[in-house]
C-alpha cells in the first residue's frame, strides 16, 4: 500500500492577520511600518480573490486597480488626488492600499488625506499608505495610525511555579 502523504491544513496568511488589525483601527488611515510591500499586496490579492473583498491598489503609473480582478481599473486614477477623491466619495467598503508617493504631496493632496484619517462614518473605508517616506509619514503622524506589518506572535503559555503564563 503506497505512504500517504501527511496533509497538513495550510496556515493562515500572515495578511488575514494585518487586514483584520487595519479594520479594526479606529480611524481611516492606516500606515503600515515594515514587510516587503510586493509580498503584502500579493497576500491581500488572494485574500480578495479568495474573500471578495473590495481591495483596491494605487500606484501613479498603473492608477487604481482592484485587487480582485486585476483587468478592473478606476479610469482616470492615475493622478493621487482624483484617486483620493473617488475613495471619499465611494459608499461602499474598501481598502485603499497606495504606494509609490510622488513627493512632496500637494496641499490638496494632503487635505484630502487628512480627510480620510477622520473616523469613518458609518462606511468602512481604510486608506493604507505601504512604504510611506518618513518626509511623508511625518507631516500626517497626528491622524493616521501606525501598525506594523510583521505579523503577530502567538506565545505560547508556560508553567512556571505551578501557574500558566503568557
Amino acid at each position: 500500500m503506497p505512504a500517504m502523504n501527511n496533509m497538513m491544513a495550510p496556515e493562515p496568511l500572515a495578511g488575514s492577520d494585518i487586514l483584520e488589525r487595519i479594520l479594526a483601527a479606529p480611524g481611516g488611515l492606516v500606515v503600515l511600518d515594515g514587510g516587503d510591500s510586493q509580498v503584502l499586496i500579493e497576500q491581500f490579492r488572494a485574500i480578495a480573490r479568495h474573500s471578495g473583498q473590495s481591495i483596491y491598489l494605487w500606484r501613479p503609473e498603473e492608477g487604481m486597480r482592484n485587487l480582485r480582478e486585476s483587468h478592473a481599473q478606476i479610469p482616470g486614477s492615475q493622478r493621487l488626488g482624483n484617486a483620493l477623491r473617488y475613495m471619499q466619495q465611494s459608499q461602499h467598503f474598501g481598502i485603499y492600499l497606495l504606494t509609490d508617493f510622488p513627493l512632496p504631496l500637494s496641499t490638496m493632496d494632503n487635505t484630502l488625506l487628512r480627510q480620510l484619517a477622520k473616523a469613518p462614518d458609518g462606511r468602512v473605508r481604510r486608506v493604507v499608505l505601504l512604504d510611506a517616506p518618513p518626509r511623508l509619514v511625518a507631516g500626517l503622524d497626528e491622524v493616521a495610525i501606525r501598525m506594523s506589518a510583521a505579523p503577530r506572535v502567538a506565545l505560547r503559555p508556560r508553567l512556571r511555579d505551578g501557574r500558566w503564563l503568557l
